[in-house]
């Protein structure tokens, strides 16, 4: 389980990239209120750390901006092997499901939409995905998000499996 202590954006340097923006509106007795839904992904490539947020507004920068800190609320740090993920992992969020495999340099990233903006958001650069099942932006994230936690470094199985980390290499 990766560590759950909170991760200070103060001192990263993240780069936000906004994956939807959608226009809702509330019928109400004078007419209909519109107001924008942002999804945003919040990152910093150098260090592995990524967030996400959804911001609500009338306006859109303001509802990017409510992303973009409700993002930073929710940063935690991925496992990579230099410049890869360490094993296949598979996400699951509703009925989106997306696929994480290990690729070789110069591969570069191999995924589409919401999935490659997590990815280049968490920085790292050779990576094959596959997005099955739902095409919402909301859960194709958040099941982006679920894959990266499951990745897990060599110790921390050699630790859960009582062993050292000569023995499973």
């Amino acid at each position: 389980m990766p560590s759950t202590k909170k991760i200070d954006p103060g001192s990263l340097t993240l780069k936000d990239q906004v994956v939807a923006i959608n226009r809702v509106t509330k019928v109400v007795k004078g007419g209909k209120n519109m107001s924008f839904s942002a999804l945003v992904v919040v990152g910093d490539p150098e260090q592995n750390i990524v967030g996400f947020g959804t911001g609500k507004a009338r306006e859109v920068p303001a509802a990017i901006r409510k992303g973009i800190e409700a993002a930073k609320k929710n940063l935690f740090r991925i496992y990579t092997l230099k410049s890869t993920i360490p094993h296949i992992s598979l996400g699951c969020f509703g009925s989106g499901k997306v696929l994480l495999k290990p690729a070789p340099d110069g591969t570069g990233v191999i995924a589409g939409g919401p999935v490659r903006a997590v990815i280049q958001a968490v920085g790292i650069p050779n990576v094959l995905t596959k997005s099955i099942g739902s095409a919402n932006p909301h859960n194709v994230v958040k099941a982006t998000m679920e894959a990266l936690r499951q990745l897990r470094n060599a110790s921390e199985v050699a630790e859960a499996r009582g062993k050292t980390l000569e023995e499973i290499r």
